[in-house]
């Protein structure tokens, strides 16, 4: 599960790492009360206002109804609710985004961290993530952070460092010296660098998350280290742990058909593709995929309908593959292990009778238990559904369907 970076912050916070200190806000005028507040709380005089959605590269990104960039600075409170104007309402169009962009509700509010001091300040990339060839967790840096960090990581990989920990004995001190180390850290800054390593691995672990990505880490002028943006996933198999954490999630920023499926005990992914898939597993979800794109389709989705393919589950995995209009066909592939083949093959011919006037053809494979009645009850219903035996006769199925 993805957050925002007020979150995401609000979360390190909790575990003690340094962060950029911000409020946010759902208007102009509220933009304006949260920065008198936090600069009452922190002194800034300048202010950074920054859309919260779920994309990276909002500093180059741009809002396409006023050509504001994402992130911006406001040099004054009187110059908030106009910055956050033409942010707020927008949408968002990033390197990560869609052409269209996305709706940006809310903005952060954040203090002014580059100001003057006895050195110069310095950004750093760091983020924390599982290797999963390896069986780690995985602390990734480097000295050259922040919003060209793509760059860097294709121009000179050897700037991008790694240091890889033992879960079962989690991050020793002699690592996060060595991190602080490598970025060229001395004095008070090495010591603040081990201590927000430290904060930070606590967090990834505490709070179950998948990915910590912090660009920039800010070594400010007088030597503090804090994190000024923070890009968070939590590991959404966990969340059963964190009933605050889940109470985050914004499912405005998710697919609307992914958010139905979700309610509904369904797992279903959009694709760009023009086959709807039908399945239960995953890895028979994955070769089924597979198979499409070699007869020729694209997959238009990945849905997994469980080992409790009844015909009301059924039913409700056509409607949710059918609102994608880029649909041409669709392939049902169940293999009746623990569920019956002959149940899932009634559930079709209700779903397809109960919805009604489906234009495009549906091909269902059914294989193990009752397969063959499956398949008998399939061809007697009248309707125009295709039945399969072997998984190439289904995507032979797929090709000539879609040529046609």
């Amino acid at each position: 599960m993805n957050i925002h970076e007020y979150q995401g912050k609000s979360i390190l916070k909790s575990f003690g790492v340094a962060i950029q200190e911000g409020r946010v806000a759902a208007s102009p005028e509220e933009a304006t009360e949260q920065a008198k507040a936090l600069n009452k709380e922190t002194g800034t005089e300048w202010f950074v206002v920054k859309a919260q959605i779920h994309a990276g590269g909002r500093g180059k990104g741009t809002v396409t109804e006023t050509g504001s960039h994402g992130v911006v600075i406001a040099k004054g409170l009187d110059h908030v609710a106009e910055k956050a104007k033409g942010i707020l309402g927008g949408h968002l169009v990033t390197a990560q985004t869609n052409a269209k962009g996305k709706l940006v509700s809310k903005v952060l509010i954040a203090q002014d961290v580059y100001y003057p001091g006895p050195s110069e300040t310095k950004e750093y990339y760091m983020s924390v993530l599982l290797d999963r060839a390896n069986g780690c967790t995985v602390i990734m840096y480097s000295p050259e952070g922040g919003m060209n960090i793509e760059e860097v990581a294709e121009k000179t990989p050897h700037l991008i460092f790694k240091e890889a920990i033992d879960p079962a004995v989690g991050l020793m001190p002699f690592q996060a010296r060595r991190v602080a180390f490598n970025l060229g850290l001395s004095g008070l800054a090495f010591k603040e660098m081990t201590k927000f390593v430290a904060a930070l691995y606590k967090a990834y672990v505490g709070c179950d998350a998948s990915l910590f990505e912090i660009n920039p880490v800010l070594k400010t002028s007088d030597d503090k280290i804090i994190a000024v943006d923070a890009k968070v996933s939590l590991d959404g198999n966990a969340l059963y742990r964190h009933p605050d954490y889940l109470a985050m999630r914004d499912t405005s920023e998710e697919d609307p058909t992914e958010v139905e499926a979700g309610e509904v005990g369904l797992n279903y992914v959009k694709l760009d593709g023009n086959v709807g898939c039908m399945v239960n597993g995953a890895g028979l979800a994955m070769a089924t995929m597979d198979i499409i794109k070699l007869s020729g389709g694209e997959p238009a989705n990945f849905l997994d309908v469980g080992g409790t393919a009844d015909a009301e589950r059924v039913e409700t995995a056509f409607k949710i593959i059918l609102k994608d209009p880029s649909v041409k066909a669709i392939l049902v592939n169940i293999f009746g292990g623990i569920v019956r083949c002959d149940r899932v093959a009634q559930g079709v011919v209700d779903a397809y009778k109960n919805i009604g006037d489906i234009k495009v053809p549906i091909i269902v494979r059914l294989q193990g238990t009752n397969a063959i009645e499956a398949k008998q009850i399939i061809d007697e219903s009248g309707l125009q559904v295709h039945s399969a035996v072997l998984l190439q006769e289904a995507a032979d199925k797929v090709k000539e369907l879609l040529s046609a």
